[in-house]
């Protein structure tokens, strides 16, 4: 089974011109669209030293967000402390393991929600483009993913270094799975609760994202990639070294793309509107906004 394919241009207000209604189109990053009201979304945020950055991230979660997990991966700061003055409601995993991969893995298993989104603790990711990526999901998408590549996505903490990195290891994962993803090494996803607990995820470190998107598009998942901006981070350093993670990367993407291909079926879709039938992932197709109001104006 092959995955589906859809890449979002930029809309107004840097929103995807996506298939029907996004969230936030008209007035910018606001609530999820009329499709996703009805699903509860779980926020899972893997935390190491991060009681610096956190108020700057905690404080813009959107208020309709269902429940935020924090995984503090044995944090020497007051990263739990911290996250519950700014957010009494949230939930504090302590990690057992190490690493990002396994603490995302360990707050995935804890959600409760419809839609689980993966956002970053330092800052970085912009916790208003989380409508964007449940509206997607709620449209029958089963795995959303940002991409600074994408026209109206940006970075300002890639260094030409890591850039080149990024680039090589997501052409080397096109070239050997044909899919078509513009960012591979990014964190910032969205996807249906169930689906990506069939993947049969293993990756402790940095390495989670990129075995999630070869496994996803495997799998023959619906997979959608938005436009994603993304910041400097709030305070400290980043803890990814670029030889040893990079080497980590590249062994997850010749492990993973020459493993077994496995299908996913066993998860429901999520009743959506009707659009235009996305294209096998061999040929990505930039949805634009003409096709989104054309679709709009089909449904009413």
């Amino acid at each position: 089974m092959r995955s589906t394919w859809e890449q979002t241009e930029t809309g107004r207000n840097g929103l995807p011109g996506s298939p029907g209604s996004v969230p936030g189109s008209e007035t910018g990053h606001s609530g999820p669209g009329r499709f996703a009201s009805n699903l509860r979304i779980s926020v899972v945020i893997p935390a190491k030293n991060e009681a610096e950055s956190l108020p700057h991230v905690l404080g813009k979660v959107p208020a309709w967000v269902h429940e935020v997990i924090l995984v503090d991966g044995l944090s020497e700061d007051d990263t739990s402390r911290v996250a519950k003055l700014c957010l009494p409601e949230i939930r504090i995993v302590a990690q057992s393991g190490r690493g990002k991969g396994n603490a995302l893995r360990e707050g995935f298993q804890r959600c409760r929600g419809d839609v689980v989104v993966a956002l970053d603790a330092d800052g970085s990711m912009d916790p208003a483009e989380i409508s964007m990526f449940v509206e997607l999901i709620a449209m029958g998408h089963d795995y959303v993913k940002g991409s600074r590549m994408l026209p109206g996505g940006s970075s300002v903490d890639l260094t030409l270094w890591r850039r080149f990195g990024n680039w090589s290891f997501r052409t080397l994962t096109n070239i050997l799975t044909g899919s078509r993803y513009s960012d591979l090494c990014y964190g910032y996803f969205a996807f249906r609760r169930g689906t990506i607990d069939t993947l049969d995820l293993r990756s402790d470190g940095f390495e989670i994202e990129t075995e999630i998107n070869i496994k996803a598009h495997k799998a023959g998942l619906r997979i959608a990639e938005v436009p994603s901006a993304e910041a400097i981070r709030q305070h400290g350093s980043s803890q990814l070294n670029a030889i040893r993670d990079g080497l980590r990367i590249l062994f997850t993407i010749l492990r993973t793309s020459f493993g077994s291909d496995r299908t996913t079926q066993s998860y429901e879709l999520i009743e959506a509107p009707k659009h235009d039938a996305a294209t096998p992932a061999t040929a990505a197709v930039p949805v634009s906004r003409d096709r989104a109001a054309s679709d709009a104006n089909g449904r009413d």
